[in-house]
């Protein structure tokens, strides 16, 4: 039989790399890279080419800084005034001194809240508020201290709120002479009970000269003449109320004798110290009353 030659076809089957090519076109992450990464690599090449010319960036810097400065000194954002409520001429002052503001100046060059912040570093300031009003005011809501004490120190004399801190210095007593005086360590640390034991001795009067504080723990309370009341670490307005109705009592006033001191420190046991000339005068009565025995 006769061999017979065929004619050789072309394979019609794509070689392994078309395949592996045709496969590749169409797997979504290179279609995306395709779509979106080539032309976001191209216009970030040229970007930074673009940029890399200092003279271009000074430019844009330039226009970016005049267009936020036209926008920012526009009227509607200009604050023209401080308006300060809440506190008298010298807070206001001190104020002004501690927030040194150029006016006119824009909104967006203000912090209220950093304002705010320096502010409460003030002594004299308990509470304060800031914010821009319409109309160009910054407006400052201030809850001043209120002073209720005196507080004598190494340093001099100082004023304390209910809170026992510390609103501002004096230089005299008679600057303020309704608030009580008190003194010792950590006095103003315990100025509610020192309140309380003021009030407590509202019937001595002009008498009270002020509460020394001893060791931290208790009052002394300071009478004129030299005169103190020791009371203890509890109980303290109850011991001092306690001497008050002694010395209401017309038969007793152990206030008005010749005494140093009043210890109410023991309960049971209250004790009475003479002054020196009442000292002295009991011994001689008492060496005079011996030498009558003697006799």
């Amino acid at each position: 039989m006769p061999s017979l030659k065929r004619a050789s076809r072309a394979d019609p089957a794509p070689s392994r790399w078309s395949w592996r090519l045709q496969r590749l076109m169409l797997t979504p992450a290179f279609l995306f890279c395709l779509r979106v990464g080539v032309p976001f690599m191209a216009m970030f090449a040229l970007g930074t080419w673009y940029l890399s010319n200092p003279d271009t960036r000074a430019a844009i810097t330039e226009t970016v800084a005049e267009a936020r400065a036209a926008i920012e000194q526009r009227p509607e954002f200009m604050v023209n005034l401080m308006a300060i409520d809440g506190g008298d001429a010298e807070l206001s002052e001190a104020i002004r001194t501690a927030v040194p503001l150029d006016f006119p100046m824009s909104s967006f060059d203000l912090d209220p809240a950093e304002i705010r912040g320096r502010l409460l570093e003030l002594p004299p300031i308990k509470e304060v508020s800031v914010r821009i009003r319409p109309g160009g005011v910054l407006h400052v809501d201030v809850t001043p201290r209120v002073p209720v004490a005196i507080w004598r120190t190494a340093r001099g004399l100082t004023l304390i709120d209910d809170e026992g801190a510390v609103v501002a210095p004096i230089a005299q007593r008679s600057q303020h002479p309704k608030l009580p005086v008190i003194a010792g360590e950590g006095a103003a640390e315990h100025v509610d009970e020192a309140l309380q034991l003021v009030a407590a001795a509202a019937p001595l009067g002009d008498r009270l000269r002020g509460l020394v504080r001893m060791g931290d723990r208790r009052w002394d309370v300071v009478l004129d003449r030299s005169q103190r009341i020791l009371l203890p670490t509890e109980g303290a307005v109850r011991a001092l109320e306690r001497v008050i109705v002694l010395e209401a009592t017309p038969s007793r006033k152990v206030l008005s004798r010749d005494i140093a001191r009043i210890d109410m420190r023991l309960h049971d046991r209250p004790t009475v110290r003479m002054n020196a000339t009442a000292t002295e005068e009991w011994r001689r009565i008492r060496q005079l009353n011996s030498e009558k025995e003697l006799q």
